[in-house]
């Protein structure tokens, strides 16, 4: 007797059950990416930081679309690799090579441009807390 494979393969039929893949989706990212879990961190130093500073809702927003723009792309970048891992699997392609480096470039821009919007949004901040 062969039992019936439970894994979905169809669209999802309710909004519960889109929800829940999508937080499986957020797990997987968070457990199987070391940068990812770095990336939390660092996020989560910049709110104590913001909180401690008590900055404005206008460097929340800042702060906040900075985090959200590195979480985007960490996700994205996991993403472009499990498609690439899939359609290549084990064996060298110089494409596959070029679309892995150009998601982790993605990251690094980000995450480059998340500590500039970080330091123009603190320092008057952390100025006025100091003098």
């Amino acid at each position: 007797m062969v039992l019936p494979d439970k894994r979905q393969t169809q669209k999802n039929r309710h909004f519960g059950q889109a929800f829940y893949h999508a937080i499986v989706g957020i797990k997987t990212v968070i457990k199987n990416e070391r940068n990812m879990r770095s990336h939390l961190v660092s996020a989560t130093l910049v709110v104590i930081t913001g909180f401690l500073l008590q900055v404005n809702l206008n460097a929340w927003c800042w702060l906040a679309l900075a985090i959200a723009l590195v979480w985007f792309a960490e996700f994205l970048n996991t993403v472009i690799e499990a498609i690439v891992n899939i359609i290549v699997g084990e064996k060298f392609d110089p494409n596959a090579k070029i679309a892995k480096d150009v998601a982790a470039g993605l990251v690094l821009l980000a995450a480059g441009l998340a500590v500039i919007i970080g330091v123009l949004v603190l320092t008057p901040y952390l100025i006025k807390l100091l003098n």
